[in-house]
């Protein structure tokens, strides 16, 4: 395994990280410590979560995830562990989150970090994210700004703490030694770069890495964010880089399969798009036609991205999270790769 350095930070981490989310619905709290001690013994250090887990988001299940990564931490060398979480935003309709106050204020991140500190049964996050951005931005399949969505119904500006703000809190949370450093998540170019001038201007921490979805299907990262991120030393974590699912081929395979997609009906709307069967089935085949799983083309062809730091990976059972890590250790041919960008070009980002 290969560690990286997460931005300006000290956070060295495995350029493989454990994603969770599926811990408290999909996986008992037995699986995820089976996931968990395995992924260890592959060397990955860095493990991923967040207050909302696990994912489909669910009053029922909220915070689940976390307390099952705590009942395992609390019996790990914790200083061997770098461990990511992050505070949900606004907008997004989680009611039973801070009885519906979602906002990113101060008081509510302290919250969020207090609660989560305590499930996890620590006393530091090493890097803490905000899930995705405090104001309006197209988030999880919405592909287009709207300025409408700026106003209320009746037509006022819409009010959002400011990214000052933000920093502000978490430049406490540093200096209390609660928090070592920051990330953002599902951020756009936009905010990425204004987090960096505030954090310039005021003397404010700086953010160490940017967690969004890219895989196959959805490299909008490549035009834009990925010119920020190497000429500001930002860090990419990569999610999703199965696309739930749909870049194994197994829903090509059999649309009835049993996963997420057909498990969680109607979430994930990134996926409701026209060309992602199609795309899925010729990235399956490019594969097979050169001797790989889908599974083995997509998360090496992410893992191996001069732009990607980490990539983060999940799995339901240990058969998927044994052929997932083992797909560190591919290296895809150059004849591959211009196969891919053939196909990147004639089916350009089905999923953003």
């Amino acid at each position: 395994m290969q560690y990286r350095k997460l931005g300006d930070s000290d956070l060295n981490v495995s350029a493989v990280c454990l994603g969770t989310m599926t811990f408290g619905d999909q996986n008992t709290q037995t699986e995820a410590h089976e996931q968990l001690n395995y992924a260890q013994a592959q060397g990955i250090n860095f493990i991923d979560t967040a207050e909302m887990y696990p994912v489909p988001p669910k009053s029922e299940t909220f915070t689940r995830t976390e307390t099952i990564l705590g009942h395992w931490l609390r019996n790990q060398a914790r200083d061997k562990i770098i461990l990511g979480s992050k505070v949900a935003g606004r907008n997004r309709g989680l009611n039973w989150i801070r009885n519906g106050d979602d906002t990113l204020t101060k008081a509510n991140i302290r919250s969020a970090i207090h609660d989560s500190l305590k499930r996890l049964q620590t006393d530091y996050i090493d890097l803490y994210q905000l899930h995705w951005p405090e104001r309006n931005v197209p988030l999880f399949g919405q592909y287009q700004f709207d300025p409408k969505l700026e106003q209320d119904t009746q037509g006022n500006q819409k009010a959002w703490v400011s990214i000052h703000t933000q920093l502000e809190t978490l430049a406490e949370l540093i200096q209390e030694g609660k928090v070592r450093a920051i990330g953002l998540s599902n951020e756009q170019p936009w905010g990425i770069l204004e987090f960096l001038r505030i954090s310039k201007e005021y003397n404010l921490p700086r953010i160490a890495t940017l967690q969004n979805s890219y895989h196959l299907m959805n490299r909008t990262i490549d035009f834009g964010i990925s010119e920020i991120l190497y000429r500001e030393n930002v860090s990419l974590l990569a999610y999703s880089p199965l696309a739930f699912g749909h870049l194994t081929a197994k829903y090509i395979d059999n649309p009835q399969a049993k996963g997420r997609v057909n498990q969680f009906l109607g979430y994930a709307q990134r996926y409701n798009k026209p060309n992602v069967a199609i795309a899925s089935a010729a990235y399956a085949k490019l594969a097979r036609d050169h001797g790989l799983t889908p599974t083995q083309l997509a998360l090496s062809f992410v893992m191996h991205r001069w732009c990607v730091t980490s990539t983060i990976i999940g799995a339901t059972s240990m058969i998927q999270l044994k052929e997932n890590i083992a797909a560190w250790k591919t290296k895809l041919s150059s004849e591959v790769l211009q196969e891919i960008e053939k196909l990147h070009l004639a089916i350009t980002n089905p999923a953003p």
